[in-house]
Protein backbone atom coordinates (compact mmCIF):
# COMPACT_ATOMS: atom_id res chain seq x y z
CA UNK A 1 0.00 0.00 0.00
CA UNK A 2 2.97 2.78 0.82
CA UNK A 3 4.45 1.41 -2.67
CA UNK A 4 0.92 2.42 -4.38
CA UNK A 5 0.87 5.53 -1.94
CA UNK A 6 4.50 6.50 -2.87
CA UNK A 7 3.96 6.14 -6.79
CA UNK A 8 0.77 8.31 -6.49
CA UNK A 9 2.38 11.11 -5.01
CA UNK A 10 5.23 11.18 -7.38
CA UNK A 11 2.60 11.52 -10.71
CA UNK A 12 0.55 13.85 -8.42
CA UNK A 13 4.31 16.03 -7.72
CA UNK A 14 5.35 15.57 -11.61
CA UNK A 15 2.05 16.85 -12.61
CA UNK A 16 1.91 19.91 -10.31
CA UNK A 17 5.23 20.39 -11.04
CA UNK A 18 5.27 20.13 -15.26
CA UNK A 19 2.03 19.67 -16.19
CA UNK A 20 0.10 22.65 -14.21
CA UNK A 21 2.78 24.94 -15.49
CA UNK A 22 2.89 23.94 -19.01
CA UNK A 23 -0.87 24.10 -19.03
CA UNK A 24 -1.06 27.54 -17.26
CA UNK A 25 1.25 28.85 -20.21
CA UNK A 26 1.07 27.50 -23.13
CA UNK A 27 1.10 30.60 -25.77
CA UNK A 28 -1.82 31.24 -28.18
CA UNK A 29 -2.36 33.79 -30.92
CA UNK A 30 -4.40 37.39 -29.62
CA UNK A 31 -4.11 38.86 -33.21
CA UNK A 32 -4.22 37.36 -36.88
CA UNK A 33 -1.01 36.26 -38.19
CA UNK A 34 0.71 39.02 -40.88
CA UNK A 35 -1.42 41.76 -39.98
CA UNK A 36 1.80 43.88 -38.39
CA UNK A 37 4.61 43.89 -40.60
CA UNK A 38 7.49 41.85 -39.66
CA UNK A 39 9.02 45.18 -37.56
CA UNK A 40 6.24 44.70 -35.03
CA UNK A 41 7.39 46.11 -31.79
CA UNK A 42 6.64 48.08 -28.54
CA UNK A 43 3.58 46.27 -27.21
CA UNK A 44 1.87 48.60 -24.77
CA UNK A 45 -1.53 48.56 -22.72
CA UNK A 46 -2.75 52.11 -21.53
CA UNK A 47 -4.67 52.35 -18.00
CA UNK A 48 -8.05 51.55 -20.25
CA UNK A 49 -6.76 48.11 -21.20
CA UNK A 50 -5.94 49.17 -25.00
CA UNK A 51 -3.07 47.65 -26.68
CA UNK A 52 -0.57 49.07 -28.80
CA UNK A 53 2.55 48.11 -31.22
CA UNK A 54 3.75 49.65 -33.94
CA UNK A 55 3.86 49.14 -37.63
CA UNK A 56 0.38 47.36 -38.19
CA UNK A 57 -0.36 46.61 -41.95
CA UNK A 58 2.46 49.18 -43.32
CA UNK A 59 5.33 50.25 -41.18
CA UNK A 60 5.16 53.98 -39.86
CA UNK A 61 2.48 53.12 -37.78
CA UNK A 62 0.82 52.72 -34.45
CA UNK A 63 -1.98 49.93 -34.14
CA UNK A 64 -4.57 49.56 -31.41
CA UNK A 65 -6.14 46.38 -30.55
CA UNK A 66 -8.90 45.68 -28.85
CA UNK A 67 -9.86 43.38 -26.18
CA UNK A 68 -11.23 40.26 -29.31
CA UNK A 69 -7.53 40.84 -30.45
CA UNK A 70 -8.95 43.03 -34.11
CA UNK A 71 -6.41 46.02 -34.80
CA UNK A 72 -6.73 48.94 -36.55
CA UNK A 73 -4.58 52.20 -37.36
CA UNK A 74 -4.49 54.28 -34.33
CA UNK A 75 -2.17 57.23 -36.29
CA UNK A 76 0.65 57.30 -38.47
CA UNK A 77 4.13 58.94 -37.45
CA UNK A 78 5.27 61.96 -39.34
CA UNK A 79 7.09 61.17 -42.61
CA UNK A 80 10.42 59.84 -42.29
CA UNK A 81 9.59 58.33 -38.41
CA UNK A 82 8.94 54.64 -37.67
CA UNK A 83 8.12 53.84 -33.90
CA UNK A 84 9.69 51.08 -31.60
CA UNK A 85 9.54 50.91 -27.93
CA UNK A 86 6.08 52.68 -26.74
CA UNK A 87 5.15 53.47 -23.25
CA UNK A 88 2.52 55.12 -21.43
CA UNK A 89 3.02 57.25 -18.32
CA UNK A 90 0.98 57.43 -15.12
CA UNK A 91 -1.10 61.04 -16.46
CA UNK A 92 -1.83 58.18 -19.63
CA UNK A 93 0.95 60.13 -22.45
CA UNK A 94 1.75 57.53 -24.42
CA UNK A 95 5.60 58.03 -25.86
CA UNK A 96 6.99 56.67 -28.76
CA UNK A 97 11.47 55.48 -29.54
CA UNK A 98 11.45 56.77 -33.16
CA UNK A 99 14.60 54.74 -34.64
CA UNK A 100 14.15 55.78 -37.98
CA UNK A 101 14.06 59.71 -36.66
CA UNK A 102 16.75 59.90 -34.13
CA UNK A 103 13.83 61.46 -31.82
CA UNK A 104 11.19 60.22 -29.11
CA UNK A 105 7.57 61.53 -29.51
CA UNK A 106 5.23 62.27 -26.94
CA UNK A 107 0.95 61.75 -27.45
CA UNK A 108 -0.78 63.61 -24.94
CA UNK A 109 -3.62 61.33 -23.76
CA UNK A 110 -6.90 61.36 -25.67
CA UNK A 111 -5.08 63.06 -27.87
CA UNK A 112 -3.45 62.27 -31.74
CA UNK A 113 -1.16 64.47 -32.22
CA UNK A 114 2.97 62.68 -32.11
CA UNK A 115 4.72 66.03 -30.44
CA UNK A 116 8.65 65.16 -30.67
CA UNK A 117 9.67 64.82 -26.95
CA UNK A 118 13.45 64.53 -27.43
CA UNK A 119 15.97 64.50 -30.38
CA UNK A 120 19.63 64.01 -30.43
CA UNK A 121 21.47 63.56 -34.13
CA UNK A 122 23.90 61.84 -32.26
CA UNK A 123 21.73 59.11 -31.25
CA UNK A 124 21.92 56.31 -33.21
CA UNK A 125 18.49 54.53 -33.59
CA UNK A 126 16.61 55.19 -30.44
CA UNK A 127 15.00 51.22 -29.91
CA UNK A 128 13.70 50.65 -26.85
CA UNK A 129 12.26 52.98 -23.97
CA UNK A 130 11.41 52.88 -20.14
CA UNK A 131 9.61 55.16 -17.57
CA UNK A 132 11.33 55.51 -14.19
CA UNK A 133 10.71 57.69 -10.70
CA UNK A 134 9.13 61.51 -11.75
CA UNK A 135 8.29 60.51 -15.46
CA UNK A 136 12.20 60.27 -16.17
CA UNK A 137 12.75 58.35 -19.49
CA UNK A 138 15.53 55.53 -19.96
CA UNK A 139 16.74 55.13 -23.73
CA UNK A 140 18.61 52.13 -25.52
CA UNK A 141 20.27 52.97 -28.81
CA UNK A 142 22.28 50.38 -30.41
CA UNK A 143 24.08 50.45 -33.65
CA UNK A 144 23.72 47.24 -35.32
CA UNK A 145 26.18 48.04 -37.76
CA UNK A 146 28.98 47.95 -35.09
CA UNK A 147 27.20 45.66 -32.65
CA UNK A 148 27.40 48.79 -30.28
CA UNK A 149 25.43 51.00 -28.16
CA UNK A 150 24.74 53.86 -25.80
CA UNK A 151 21.99 54.59 -23.12
CA UNK A 152 20.31 57.85 -22.47
CA UNK A 153 18.33 59.55 -20.13
CA UNK A 154 15.42 61.76 -20.70
CA UNK A 155 14.56 64.39 -17.60
CA UNK A 156 10.71 65.64 -17.39
CA UNK A 157 11.97 68.94 -18.20
CA UNK A 158 13.14 66.99 -21.50
CA UNK A 159 16.75 67.85 -21.05
CA UNK A 160 18.79 64.58 -22.52
CA UNK A 161 21.67 63.27 -20.78
CA UNK A 162 23.96 60.16 -22.58
CA UNK A 163 24.43 57.65 -19.40
CA UNK A 164 26.71 55.21 -20.70
CA UNK A 165 28.59 54.70 -24.33
CA UNK A 166 30.68 51.85 -25.40
CA UNK A 167 28.37 49.37 -24.64
CA UNK A 168 26.82 46.44 -26.49
CA UNK A 169 24.07 46.43 -28.46
CA UNK A 170 21.51 47.97 -26.25
CA UNK A 171 18.09 47.22 -26.81
CA UNK A 172 15.73 46.22 -24.11
CA UNK A 173 15.30 48.60 -20.75
CA UNK A 174 12.91 47.87 -17.88
CA UNK A 175 12.80 49.55 -14.23
CA UNK A 176 12.04 47.39 -11.17
CA UNK A 177 8.59 48.00 -9.16
CA UNK A 178 10.09 49.56 -6.54
CA UNK A 179 11.89 51.79 -9.19
CA UNK A 180 15.11 51.09 -7.62
CA UNK A 181 17.02 49.24 -10.43
CA UNK A 182 17.56 49.51 -14.14
CA UNK A 183 17.48 46.88 -16.38
CA UNK A 184 19.36 47.23 -19.89
CA UNK A 185 20.25 44.21 -22.04
CA UNK A 186 22.82 43.55 -24.96
CA UNK A 187 20.94 41.54 -27.76
CA UNK A 188 24.22 40.47 -29.87
CA UNK A 189 26.53 40.06 -26.31
CA UNK A 190 23.47 38.16 -24.68
CA UNK A 191 23.67 39.92 -21.41
CA UNK A 192 21.24 41.67 -18.69
CA UNK A 193 23.09 44.82 -17.04
CA UNK A 194 21.58 46.17 -13.28
CA UNK A 195 21.95 49.57 -12.52
CA UNK A 196 21.30 51.23 -9.37
CA UNK A 197 18.93 54.17 -9.49
CA UNK A 198 19.27 57.20 -8.01
CA UNK A 199 17.51 60.03 -6.41
CA UNK A 200 18.17 62.26 -9.42
CA UNK A 201 17.16 59.21 -11.82
CA UNK A 202 21.08 58.92 -12.80
CA UNK A 203 23.01 55.31 -12.59
CA UNK A 204 25.64 53.72 -10.63
CA UNK A 205 26.66 50.46 -9.75
CA UNK A 206 26.29 48.51 -12.85
CA UNK A 207 26.51 44.84 -12.21
CA UNK A 208 25.85 41.27 -14.50
CA UNK A 209 22.57 40.61 -13.44
CA UNK A 210 22.26 37.34 -16.35
CA UNK A 211 23.48 36.18 -19.45
CA UNK A 212 23.21 33.25 -22.45
CA UNK A 213 25.34 31.60 -24.45
CA UNK A 214 22.72 31.30 -27.17
CA UNK A 215 20.28 33.10 -28.99
CA UNK A 216 19.66 37.08 -29.07
CA UNK A 217 18.11 39.39 -25.93
CA UNK A 218 15.69 41.87 -27.10
CA UNK A 219 12.45 43.02 -25.11
CA UNK A 220 11.59 42.76 -21.59
CA UNK A 221 9.06 43.36 -18.31
CA UNK A 222 8.85 43.05 -15.15
CA UNK A 223 6.01 41.82 -13.13
CA UNK A 224 4.67 43.43 -9.71
CA UNK A 225 7.21 41.16 -8.34
CA UNK A 226 9.96 41.80 -9.77
CA UNK A 227 10.60 39.20 -11.90
CA UNK A 228 11.98 40.13 -14.98
CA UNK A 229 10.17 38.45 -18.78
CA UNK A 230 12.78 38.70 -21.53
CA UNK A 231 12.22 37.88 -25.15
CA UNK A 232 14.70 35.66 -26.49
CA UNK A 233 14.98 36.25 -30.12
CA UNK A 234 15.27 33.16 -32.60
CA UNK A 235 14.80 31.22 -29.59
CA UNK A 236 10.66 31.50 -29.52
CA UNK A 237 10.89 31.56 -25.96
CA UNK A 238 9.97 34.57 -22.99
CA UNK A 239 12.73 33.59 -19.88
CA UNK A 240 10.86 34.55 -16.74
CA UNK A 241 13.50 35.52 -14.48
CA UNK A 242 13.72 36.16 -10.62
CA UNK A 243 14.73 39.20 -9.16
CA UNK A 244 17.95 36.99 -7.87
CA UNK A 245 18.84 36.78 -11.60
CA UNK A 246 17.64 32.64 -11.82
CA UNK A 247 15.48 31.51 -14.70
CA UNK A 248 11.83 30.19 -13.25
CA UNK A 249 10.52 29.46 -15.96
CA UNK A 250 10.86 29.73 -20.18
CA UNK A 251 7.70 30.06 -22.00
CA UNK A 252 7.66 28.57 -25.52
CA UNK A 253 6.28 30.35 -28.04
CA UNK A 254 4.38 29.62 -31.91
CA UNK A 255 6.96 32.15 -33.51
CA UNK A 256 10.90 31.98 -32.66
CA UNK A 257 11.22 36.03 -33.42
CA UNK A 258 9.76 37.64 -30.35
CA UNK A 259 10.46 41.49 -30.27
CA UNK A 260 9.37 43.05 -27.00
CA UNK A 261 6.58 41.79 -24.67
CA UNK A 262 3.66 44.08 -22.37
CA UNK A 263 1.24 43.43 -19.24
CA UNK A 264 -2.38 43.64 -19.60
CA UNK A 265 -5.69 42.38 -19.71
CA UNK A 266 -8.04 42.72 -16.69
CA UNK A 267 -6.05 41.95 -14.05
CA UNK A 268 -3.02 42.73 -15.76
CA UNK A 269 -1.73 39.12 -15.75
CA UNK A 270 -2.12 38.47 -19.74
CA UNK A 271 1.55 38.94 -21.43
CA UNK A 272 1.41 40.10 -25.21
CA UNK A 273 4.17 38.92 -26.76
CA UNK A 274 5.20 41.12 -30.51
CA UNK A 275 6.21 38.32 -33.05
CA UNK A 276 8.48 39.97 -35.71
CA UNK A 277 8.00 36.33 -38.16
CA UNK A 278 4.35 36.06 -37.80
CA UNK A 279 3.73 39.75 -37.68
CA UNK A 280 1.06 39.12 -34.73
CA UNK A 281 0.48 39.22 -30.93
CA UNK A 282 0.69 36.21 -28.85
CA UNK A 283 -0.45 35.82 -25.49
CA UNK A 284 -0.10 33.83 -22.41
CA UNK A 285 -0.78 33.96 -18.29
CA UNK A 286 1.79 35.89 -16.54
CA UNK A 287 3.06 34.34 -13.11
CA UNK A 288 2.21 37.84 -11.16
CA UNK A 289 0.61 40.93 -12.87
CA UNK A 290 2.44 43.62 -14.65
CA UNK A 291 4.19 46.34 -12.74
CA UNK A 292 1.99 48.67 -14.55
CA UNK A 293 -0.34 47.82 -12.34
CA UNK A 294 1.20 48.99 -9.20
CA UNK A 295 0.02 52.34 -8.12
CA UNK A 296 3.89 53.28 -7.51
CA UNK A 297 5.29 52.89 -11.11
CA UNK A 298 5.03 53.83 -14.37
Amino acid sequence: MRFIINILFGLFFIYTLFGCKEKLRISRDFTSEFGFTAGIEGPAVNADGELFAVNFAKEGTIGKVNKAGESEIFIGLPEGSIGNGIRFDLDGNMFIADYLGHKVYRIKKDTKIPEVWAKDSTMNQPNDLAIGPGGIIYLSDPNWAENTGKLWMVTPEREILLMEENMGTTNGVEVSPDNKTLYVNESVQRIVWKYDIQENGKLSNKKKFISFTDFGLDGMRCDIQGNLYLTRYDKGTVAIVSPEGRILEEVVLKGRKPSNIAFGGDKGLDCYVTMADRGCIETFVALSPGSYYSKTHY
